[in-house]
């Protein structure tokens, strides 16, 4: 199959995905179809995920977003490793998380930065390690500012493609330019695409890493407008929610415009944007 014929059928698939989930926000992540409605409660149903037929290349991989891979069924005994990705957080006090992938970008994510100081918010970035490697100025700013850094891989590749040595090359080095960078390790994963399988589940628990999907996706990667991508985030607000949106691997000038307009919509509204604590339970 091309890979724009490829896209197209995930862009139709995630659409029609949304649009039947009935509720103010919904994603497909590891496997489920989740919506969280307006009580901040969660629905959930087997999604039919599609099949990546060859790996991503590195020039556009940040532009095809996969989703649908399941969890593993059934966790190892001697590691304390989840079945599947943390969808939401505590919904107590209206809380909802910002999360920001594939950074750091010198172009939009210093901006992206100014607005949460200029609001007093704190948002997670999943940065990818080749972009650390030209960008720790940008982690030492986020460890000053209180926002938390989370490991979407080295170079954002398509995990189940991986054999479990790279998928851990890929992490392990990742969580090590991160500690230099940053002055901790990292302590959440995000698997590229969402495309989650059990070795990165068992890898990410080893290294000491909580996974973390999102209940709410911009689709800002689409590059559909600022106005459209402040709707999607205000539309689907809710107690517990996580936003999935980016701010790099292409044109994110329009995540940065809408990000200066749902925030404070957001927070007008009585939501209180934070980053997650840990669950171990």
């Amino acid at each position: 199959m091309k890979k724009d014929q490829l896209l197209s059928r995930l862009l139709t698939r995630r659409r029609a995905l949304i649009a039947g989930a009935g509720a103010v926000g919904a994603a497909a992540t590891a496997g489920v179809v989740t919506a969280v409605t307006g009580d901040g409660s969660v629905a959930s149903a087997p999604a039919a995920g599609p099949r990546a037929r060859s790996l991503v290349k590195s020039s556009a991989y940040r532009l095809q977003p996969l989703t649908g891979y399941g969890p593993p069924r059934a966790a190892p005994r001697r590691t304390l490793v989840r079945r599947e990705p943390l969808l939401r957080v505590s919904g107590r006090g209206r809380t909802m998380v910002l999360t920001f992938d594939d950074g750091p970008d010198p172009r939009y994510t210093p901006d992206i930065l100014d607005t949460l100081a200029e609001y007093d918010v704190r948002a997670m970035f999943f940065v990818c390690g080749e972009m650390v490697a030209g960008g720790r100025r940008m982690l030492a700013r986020m460890a000053d500012e209180g926002h938390v850094v989370g490991n979407h891989t080295w170079s954002h590749p398509l995990l189940t493609r991986l054999t479990r040595r790279q998928i851990r090359s890929e992490m392990e080095r990742t969580s090590d330019v991160i500690e230099d960078a940053y002055g901790e390790r990292p302590e959440w994963f995000r698997a590229p695409y969402g495309a989650w399988n059990r070795a990165a589940f068992q890898i990410g628990a080893e290294l000491g890493m909580e996974p973390l999907a999102w209940t709410v996706d911009t689709l800002d990667w689409t590059t559909p407008g600022a106005r459209s991508i402040a709707n999607r985030v205000e539309r689907g607000a809710a107690p517990g929610v996580v936003v999935l949106a980016h701010d790099a691997g292409g044109d994110r000038s329009q995540s940065v415009r809408a990000l200066r307009r749902y925030l404070p919509e957001l927070l007008d509204s009585g939501y209180h944007v934070t980053v997650p604590r840990r669950d171990y339970a």
